[in-house]
């Protein structure tokens, strides 16, 4: 069932969403039969690779761009890029990461020089770019790699891990969205609610056939015009794709993972170490850091044997010739325990088994009660410092 609540969205999303819905529960039978005869595999052949390479340059076809996250290798976006190819509707370009950056947020390389290099997905026009999300976006938007000058709808994605919540700001994924939009282009970012203890690499094909519907009334109505201007879509896809319980209208919540700082034994990574290390530095003075940190190791297991409840660590400290101290760390998230939340909350409609769609805009919008707080401490600072 779709429902929305409290979303303000316009009238016209709610209703294509539900269409999307209809549409979707009439033709299971017939998406899977597909599915089943139409294997990845299939584009393989060398007929429909020629064909599809012809079809690069028909101009008759909408432009796809799809970008992600997590680089250009994953099986999310190596399985939608073979879906939309295989529909034979779209002209399908591909400009992704060459290596993981899902964690990058909205960041862009300014001041270094990135490469872009010819990637092989069949029936796809794709690089690999030595860069971020929106870095991909960004060039494959400037015209200085694509002969066209803009595609109809970049999708990012389909992300391992969700994007719920305060992870929309740690996200490359969303950023590669949220950049097609800066430019004016619709765009679409999905992501996979990935468990390890659950999830397994098929749940992405089966992602794809959930999000495909959505995709194609997306670019329907926008060379109809009536697609939103002013926001991307979300797409939060439940840990079970094919059993999902309908696509849901959310609102961002305020949920976010913990962040832990372990600190990182400098003699557990010893090329880490070497790294920072003076090239200046003796082998004599080296092979002498080398032993302190081998001697804190065996005291700290010592130590650790003696006393079970006790865990003591060798944490990285090299000195460099400038006698400055490096230390090692390492971010992980934790996810933290739930609390009760609305229902139409995007991380809740998720856990609910959901496919969560959260529209973003560029423009967002301050409560009521947080813009009086702001204004009435503003005007008392000032009168403060008068």
């Amino acid at each position: 069932m779709t429902t929305a609540k409290k979303n303000m969205l316009p009238p016209g999303l709610v209703n294509n969403l539900q269409e999307v819905l209809l549409s979707r529960k009439g033709g299971n039978s017939n998406t899977n039969n597909d599915e089943q005869q139409q294997k990845p595999d299939a584009i393989t052949d060398s007929t429909e690779t020629s064909t599809s390479a012809s079809d690069e340059n028909d101009n008759s076809k909408p432009v796809v761009l799809v970008t992600n996250g997590e680089g250009i290798d994953s099986l999310g976006l190596v399985y939608l890029v073979q879906a939309l190819v295989r529909s034979g509707l779209y002209n399908v370009h591909v400009c992704a990461p060459q290596s993981d950056k899902s964690v990058s947020g909205h960041s862009v390389t300014v001041r270094e020089t990135i490469t872009v290099t010819p990637a092989e997905i069949d029936g796809a026009t794709a690089y690999e770019v030595s860069g971020t999300p929106v870095d991909c976006v960004s060039l494959a938007l400037s015209g200085a790699l694509f002969s066209w000058s803009k595609p109809l709808l970049v999708i990012s994605g389909i992300n391992r891990g969700s994007s719920c919540g305060h992870h929309m700001f740690y996200s490359g994924v969303v950023a590669g969205a949220r950049e097609a939009l800066i430019s004016g282009v619709p765009s679409l970012s999905i992501s996979l609610n990935w468990k390890r203890e659950e999830s397994q690499e098929s749940d992405f094909k089966d992602a794809v056939a959930v999000c495909l519907p959505l995709i194609t009334a997306a670019i329907r109505d926008i060379e109809k015009g009536v697609f939103p201007k002013s926001c991307f879509l979300s797409i939060e896809i439940p840990t079970s794709p094919s059993a999902n319980k309908g696509f849901k209208l959310t609102k961002q919540s305020m949920w976010r993972s913990a962040p832990n700082w372990l600190a990182v034994s400098a003699n557990r990574h010893p090329s880490s170490a070497a790294h920072f290390m003076s090239n200046q530095q003796s082998l004599g003075l080296q092979l002498a850091q080398l032993s302190r940190d081998a001697s804190a190791a065996g005291a700290a297991r010592r130590i650790s044997a003696q006393r079970q409840n006790v865990e003591v660590e060798s944490v990285g400290a090299i000195k460099s010739d400038t006698n400055k101290v490096k230390k090692y760390f390492r971010l992980e998230f934790i996810n933290k325990e739930q609390e009760e939340a609305e229902e139409y909350l995007d991380f809740k409609a998720l856990d609910n088994g959901f496919v969560a769609v959260t529209p973003f805009s560029l423009c967002p919008q301050i409560e009521v009660d947080i813009q009086t707080a702001a204004s009435d401490w503003i005007s008392s600072a000032l009168q403060v410092e008068q």
